[in-house]
């Protein structure tokens, strides 16, 4: 997906939120001016000034929910079938943690070093499961992982780090982007988890590169339904 089709397709997630199609004229048409921008990540800071200001921070942030990349629903039918037939939740995490293995090794091609380093950080699909939730923290971008690895700079290392292509260049920039704008990130693992369980979970972002942390780091509560399992 180039840069234009990754841009198009947010815009399109970003307005098919009820929020926004039940929103004021003046935020309808400000999301319209982004046809004329020629500065994406300015934009994107306004966008969620006027969100806060209209919806506040929690609607805001289920608007970024919204806005996600997800995992394909396909990858995810074992997990599903599983958790239907066992109602366990460590038996599904040995599910994706597995997936997520081979997806290191077999499709980016990682020496087993490298990939022994990064379970043992906690990154990845699966997370790391706690009391009552599950703590997801994203690897680097799969694409720049060795380089990430080896970087040194801290600018640098960020924008390497980073999943999105809107907002990468907010590493080299004096912008600031508020918060809100990573639960695009918890989006991910919102799909997931509703996915396999068939019942909504709730995201907390823990921390950002765009606060200042060296990571993304979500926390998905679970469902009462699953709590023991």
């Amino acid at each position: 997906m180039t840069i234009d089709e990754f841009e198009k397709s947010w815009i399109k997630k970003l307005n098919s939120s009820k929020n926004i199609q039940n929103g004021s004229p003046e935020i309808k048409k400000f999301i319209r001016s982004h046809s004329q921008t020629k500065d994406p990540l300015k934009w994107t800071c306004q966008l969620m000034e006027q969100l806060e200001q209209e919806f506040g921070t929690e609607t805001t942030q289920k608007i970024m929910l919204n806005c996600s990349c997800q995992y394909p629903k396909e990858m995810l039918s074992e997990a599903k079938t599983n958790y239907q037939q066992k109602q366990n939740i460590d038996s599904v995490l040995q599910i994706l943690q597995g997936q997520f293995v081979s997806f290191l090794k077999n499709s980016l091609k990682l020496d087993q070093s490298l990939i022994d380093k990064i379970i043992k950080l906690g990154w990845g699909l699966a997370g790391v499961k706690g009391n009552q939730r599950i703590i997801a923290t994203k690897i680097p971008k799969s694409d720049n992982l060795e380089a990430y690895f080896k970087c040194e700079d801290p600018k640098q290392k960020s924008a390497l780090y980073c999943h999105c292509p809107r907002v990468q260049s907010f590493f080299q920039s004096v912008e600031k982007v508020p918060n809100s704008y990573c639960y695009c990130g918890g989006g991910f693992y919102k799909g997931i988890w509703e996915e396999i369980l068939q019942h909504p979970v709730q995201i907390k972002l823990l921390k950002s590169l765009i606060n200042g942390d060296d990571v993304c780091q979500f926390e998905i509560l679970l469902p009462e339904i699953t709590w023991n399992k």
